[in-house]
């Protein structure tokens, strides 16, 4: 098996070389191993210090997002021809040589993705921050809801990814990347697999990532509302009709009772015009979300065309199921 180590980072130059250095060189069934550092637009000595350390970097000139920067080591993967992609912060947060743990269950022919969990065995670790953990406990429960899947940390970065997965992938979010690839991979049929990893937070500077907290969950949301709009629209936009047209039939409901108590609808006659307005809204939607799942079927066989080049440009299965996206 050959793999590839990816690293994201920005302004990461304290600590990049210390994480590169204490990666694992001999790994159980892995017969050679690459390094990449994807520089996020540095503004320190990031990339200099990976260099030093023996990593190929690829530099992005600004900022684009760690979104972005996983997309980046997702294509040097592909270009590379390995069969896993293993991707682990910068910041030395993780125990790399749990690296083996991850590759364990695709070697295995147990899952196409493997991600580390901070919570499964221990719960919160004592170094993390309260609001961090609920944060990631209530991404963890919304994303399980929608996917059907119990799973106890969708926002790691430490995780392996086989070849298979990587030919499946298709991202759009730039700010974080870690909760829809788990949406746009389990809806396509590949296994994934928590295992328990050991955290560590060794300073108290801010996380490059979620530096504002409440930035990172409003982005985070709009990702996964996307994500669900766009594997999900008739359950999606079905919601809101449903919703809607609840309001609009309560609001008739309630005017009724109050006509055959009273003998009239007086003063109470725009409760049922707004009603009406309400549930002519909510047949709308229907009909928008009927629309909406029609393109999805649009999307799932351009989805395919994509699965199919890319398999004609970078070639092999993988260690994967070799299983095309529903």
């Amino acid at each position: 098996m050959k793999v590839l180590i990816a690293i994201p980072a920005l302004n990461e130059q304290e600590t990049v070389g210390d994480v590169l250095r204490g990666l694992p060189n001999d790994m159980p069934g892995v017969r050679s191993r690459a390094l990449v550092v994807v520089d996020d637009g540095s503004t320190d000595r990031t990339s200099e210090v990976a260099r030093a350390a023996g990593a190929r970097v690829i530099r992005h000139r600004r900022n684009l997002g760690l979104g972005q920067a996983f997309g980046t080591a997702v294509n040097a993967a592909l270009e590379e021809g390995v069969d896993v992609l293993v991707t682990i912060d910068a910041d030395g947060q993780f125990d790399s040589s749990q690296i083996p743990d991850l590759l364990a269950p695709i070697q295995e022919g147990q899952a196409e993705v493997v991600t580390g969990s901070r919570f499964i065995a221990a719960g919160r670790p004592p170094t993390m921050p309260r609001v961090r953990y609920w944060g990631n406990l209530f991404f963890s429960a919304l994303l399980s809801r929608l996917l059907g899947e119990h799973l106890h940390d969708v926002s790691c970065g430490f995780r392996a990814y086989s070849r298979e997965a990587l030919l499946n992938l298709n991202l759009f979010g730039k700010h974080t990347y870690t909760q829809e690839s788990l949406f746009d991979l389990v809806f396509k049929g590949m296994r994934v697999v928590e295992v328990p990893i050991d955290v560590t937070y060794k300073s108290v500077r801010k996380s490059r990532v979620a530096a504002s907290l409440p930035r990172y969950g409003i982005n985070a949301l709009k990702i996964l509302a996307r994500t669900a709009r766009d594997f999900r629209p008739l359950r999606f936009f079905g919601i809101f009709a449903g919703l809607i047209f609840a309001l609009g039939a309560g609001m008739g409901a309630w005017l009724l009772v109050y006509f055959l108590r009273t003998g009239s609808f007086s003063p109470y006659k725009f409760v049922g015009f707004t009603g009406m307005g309400l549930v002519v809204v909510a047949i709308l939607v229907l009909g928008f979300a009927l629309l909406a799942d029609m393109l999805d079927r649009l999307r799932v066989n351009q989805e395919r065309v994509l699965y199919q080049q890319r398999k004609m440009m970078f070639g092999g299965e993988g260690e994967g199921s070799g299983r095309p996206p529903r």
